[in-house]
């Protein structure tokens, strides 16, 4: 008598379907159409991990560039006077002080000037 894996390849592929359930035509419900579609969208979320951190490193640089040149100075001018005035503060966190707080980004603006 021989063994019928009907019931674990049936699970197997309802799986499959969960995960690609909302894809866009075939790949969602053709089973070889559907793990091309899986393992591309497993390879594009670990791609966009990566992608996502220097992404908000440039949204950073932008807001920081745009708030040094309403005070009078260029990104790059800024951030060699800080270097240069031994300020040591993230992009992350000039960029949130650019926002919120543009008193005490002005303060850090006039600091990275005495130091040029």
């Amino acid at each position: 008598m021989r063994v019928r894996g009907s019931s674990a390849s049936r699970n197997k592929l309802k799986k499959l379907y969960t995960v690609t359930k909302g894809f866009w035509g075939r790949k969602k419900n053709v089973c070889r159409r559907a793990r091309e579609a899986y393992l591309h969208a497993l390879a594009s979320s670990f791609i966009d991990r990566k992608r996502k951190k220097r992404d908000f490193r440039k949204l950073w640089i932008i807001r920081i560039n745009a708030a040094a040149r309403a005070n009078g100075m260029a990104y790059s001018a800024l951030i060699n006077g800080l270097k240069k005035a031994n300020i040591t503060i993230n992009r992350k966190m000039l960029a949130d002080l650019a926002v919120n707080d543009m008193s005490a980004f002005a303060q850090l603006v006039d600091k990275a000037k005495a130091a040029l």
